[in-house]
């Protein structure tokens, strides 16, 4: 969609999204502290900024690996469909597994790829997240970390697009559509 199709409001500011994170490495480096090695998990694209600013933080060892797992593609809301575009390159048996979500809405998404990984027989799993929508939560999902508890509201910035624009906005926005 064109940007002259819609504004972007400042949801929450990169000061805040970044006191978050920092303090979000604090707890999950906590948690791991006597892992052997953490693979997170980053469901991409959405969650790539979100990532890579954590496992920079965090004070452990750590693996990074990616799924592509989709349910959007250019719509504003989920088709509940979920397709895994692409998947671990490693294998998880053994080792705690973080995931790290961008979003985490319907929950639709989230559960199948959890199921996927438990399949797997990781020695722990976990879920973190940068943004969650409790009031469309549609599946309960087990959220260890969450960032900032949002509205309903559709948002981009910080890695989270709107078909394929806005990823690289420092900050959270929330997309409104001009009449």
């Amino acid at each position: 969609m064109p940007s002259q199709d819609y504004d972007i409001d400042i949801m929450i500011p990169e000061s805040e999204i970044t006191a978050k994170v920092n303090a979000m490495s604090r707890d999950i480096s906590k948690y791991y502290a006597k892992s052997e090695k953490l693979v997170v998990v980053g469901l991409l694209r959405g969650s790539f900024m979100f990532v890579a600013d954590l496992v920079r933080r965090l004070d452990l060892p750590v693996e990074v690996d990616f799924m592509t797992v989709s349910s959007y593609g250019s719509s504003m809301r989920s088709s509940r469909e979920v397709r895994i575009l692409k998947d671990l390159d490693g294998d998880i048996e053994n080792v705690d597994v973080l995931v790290a979500e961008d979003i985490i809405d319907t929950g639709h998404t989230l559960s199948q790829v959890l199921k996927i990984l438990s399949t797997r027989k990781p020695q722990s799993l976990e879920v973190c997240c940068l943004l969650n929508k409790p009031s469309r939560r549609e599946v309960d999902i087990p959220v260890k970390w969450v960032g900032f508890d949002i509205p309903d509201e559709f948002v981009v910035g910080y890695g989270i697009d709107y078909a394929q624009n806005n990823r690289n906005l420092p900050h959270i926005g929330k997309v409104r559509l001009k009449d």
